[in-house]
Order: C-alpha cells, then sequence, then structure tokens
C-alpha cells in the first residue's frame, strides 16, 4: 500500500465502498469527493495500476461495462491502512 499515489489508495476505498462499482459509478463518487472533473486518462489507467499489483479484481458486465472487486489482498491492505490511520487520528 505504500507504494500507491493517494489518489489509487482513493480508488481501493470507493471500490470497498460502492455497492455496484463499475467505471462510471467509482468516477462520479470521485468527481464528488474532489469536486472537480476525473478524466477516463486518469481513472482509468489507475484502476489498471490497482490491478496488476494484484488489489483489485476486473470483470466485465457487458461489453461496455467493466466492474472491479476488491480481491483478498485489496481487502486486507486496506484494512492495514485504516488500522494504521486510525492509530494517528484518533490521538
Amino acid at each position: 500500500m505504500y507504494d500507491l499515489t493517494g489518489f489509487q489508495r482513493d480508488l481501493l476505498y470507493v471500490v470497498a465502498g460502492l455497492d455496484d462499482p463499475h467505471g462510471l459509478a467509482i468516477k462520479e463518487e470521485l468527481e464528488e469527493y474532489y469536486e472537480k472533473e476525473i478524466h477516463h486518462g486518469r481513472l482509468y489507467p489507475n484502476l489498471d495500476t490497482l490491478v496488476e499489483k494484484g488489489l483489485v479484481e476486473k470483470g466485465e458486465r457487458d461489453r461496455r461495462t467493466n466492474e472491479y472487486t476488491l480481491t483478498r489482498r485489496g481487502r486486507r491492505e486496506l484494512e492495514a491502512r485504516i488500522e494504521w490511520e486510525t492509530g494517528y487520528a484518533s490521538t
């Protein structure tokens, strides 16, 4: 997790938190959080990086829509990050 950018970590949180994590839903959630447009050229390469690192699994819902889910490793990494953050934020 230490080698991820802040944006990639945010992607993990969003993928974990959405009931239906597909590209457009992830994009909309991040746009709401960042209060600016997230371009496809930023979103999808970063999702692909998370897939390559084994943190996210990419599946095909239909010919136009990909869906994303955390892998077991991704879930463990995210939980470890939350625990680490909580140790500092709760003081």
